[in-house]
């Protein structure tokens, strides 16, 4: 099955060895996805609406760059670094995923950069 790598115009370089998004079998797996600008600083420290914000709307070029929409998510993966973001991050969830909530889980744990608030890893199915 060829893959193929989706990288959006604009997207900052990987701080590790991974893609931003793959697109393999009508299936695209967006990378976790940070609050990054594109030198890869973290953005809007202490605000965890706007990082959040932030995050939906790079995984929304992701996918649309592959072909997909939000729509098309079936499953989001969520971190969070603290549970007391956790309402805010879920009021700016909710704006991205209007209608049918993909699946999802979340956990708090320690991310790569500390002043990150949240990372989301997502899957979508664009295959029609």
């Amino acid at each position: 099955m060829p893959k193929s790598v989706i990288t959006p115009t604009g997207t900052a370089a990987p701080i590790a060895p991974f893609s931003p998004g793959t697109l393999a079998d009508g299936v695209v797996y967006v990378s976790g996805t940070l609050p990054f600008d594109a030198q890869n600083n973290v953005v809007f420290p202490d605000d965890p609406k706007a990082q959040t914000r932030h995050v939906l709307e790079t995984i929304r070029r992701v996918i649309e760059t592959a072909g997909g929409t939000m729509a098309d998510v079936t499953f989001n993966s969520i971190f969070i670094t603290d549970w007391k973001n956790y309402a805010a991050i879920n009021e700016i969830y909710a704006e991205f995923f209007p209608g049918d909530k993909p699946a999802r889980f979340c956990i708090q744990c320690g991310l790569v950069k500390p002043e990150a608030l949240v990372e989301i890893a997502s899957i979508a199915h664009i295959a029609k």
